[in-house]
């Protein structure tokens, strides 16, 4: 069967495009008999709008391209399931798109969003990724773009993410208030500003509070890496009486470490980390956990598309509340 297009069901009722069209968007211009023999004929023959080219025709289409690393990060799918829900109240889709951390790849993917006209795009930036000016060009074409989590250190963009700064302070207190004395603290890639704000924050605490306090801080960029550093530290050095994980990747490999060497939180070791709060249940004790919550970031990323899709203009920076959830690994 030939395609069902707007003049094929014109030609069949003998009205105009325009007449059709209108028809079934409803429009009070026509007359509800009409109406209702467009309507019923549209559905008989199982006409389907052509969005390729209502994009082309509008210069947007009602879809939104989100691009992250991977979704297999928990904090990820909570961001993604809660933005679905927000998106399709107001009539929109999402295409999820995965970079790999690979910077040509956020790129192509980027490109794909501008050829599809999207009508804005959420983006976490990978670990290499430093020009954001392809980003940025996009608002000449009139497509918002959000980034969100993992953002750039450039200022004039939108972004939405964790108060990061925030978090890490949260978890260097709750150490001291528990008088750790021998902190390994594990952070992520050092390229990321999601990493310099964490690490700032938690050696500035450290320092304003507890400067007696053996810190060693050390970088992960893997589950495997955090796993092989934790196990290289209890081999080979003093065990120290509390960990700190910036991720949940990075507890991952953690608790692996921990496990293989027989030891029991709080007994045996500390551990603490910034977290969705999917993984830390994982465990018994469940870790004790400093909140970054995807449903939070994913509700106010979409408000800050929905004002840039409303005709916003200025660079805004929100940032997210955490808050300490007390397991019994501390």
């Amino acid at each position: 069967m030939s395609e069902v297009t707007l003049k094929k069901l014109a030609d069949m009722l003998n009205l105009s495009i325009s007449t059709v069209s209108r028809a079934l968007k409803d429009h009070p211009d026509i007359s509800g008999d009409t109406r209702i023999k467009v309507k019923e004929l549209a559905g008989v023959l199982d006409y389907e709008p052509n969005t390729y080219a209502i994009n082309l025709r509008t210069n947007h289409s009602k879809e939104f391209g989100i691009i992250v690393p991977g979704i297999g990060n928990d904090f990820y799918q909570s961001f993604i399931s809660s933005l679905e829900k927000e998106a399709r109240q107001f009539g929109y889709s999402l295409i999820i798109m995965q970079s790999g951390d690979d910077p040509q790849i956020e790129l192509e993917n980027l490109k794909r969003c501008k050829q599809s006209r999207m009508a804005g795009i959420f983006v976490s930036i990978t670990s290499k990724t430093i020009d954001i000016h392809n980003f940025l060009k996009l608002g000449e074409q009139h497509i918002p773009v959000i980034f969100i989590d993992k953002v750039p250190a450039f200022e004039a963009c939108n972004k939405v993410c964790v108060d990061d700064s925030a978090a890490a302070t949260m978890a260097a207190e709750a150490l001291i208030l528990k008088k750790k004395q021998r902190i390994l603290a594990i952070f992520g890639n050092t390229q990321m500003s999601i990493t310099s704000k964490r690490l700032k924050a938690f050696k500035e605490t450290f320092t304003k509070y507890s400067a007696d306090t053996s810190l060693e801080i050390t970088h992960a960029n893997s589950t495997q890496e955090a796993q092989d550093i934790l196990m290289d530290t209890l081999e080979n050095s003093l065990r120290p009486d509390a960990i700190f994980c910036m991720s949940d990747e990075i507890l991952i490999g953690v608790m692996k470490a921990v496990q293989r060497f027989g030891l029991h939180p709080p007994e045996d070791i500390g551990v603490i980390a910034i977290s969705d709060g999917y993984v830390p249940t994982f465990y018994y004790p469940q870790i004790t956990y400093v909140e970054t919550s995807g449903f939070k970031l994913a509700k106010t990323a979409f408000a800050r598309m929905q004002a840039c899709i409303a005709g916003s203009t200025y660079a805004q920076e929100l940032k997210i509340d955490s808050m300490i959830v007390e397991g019994g690994s501390l």
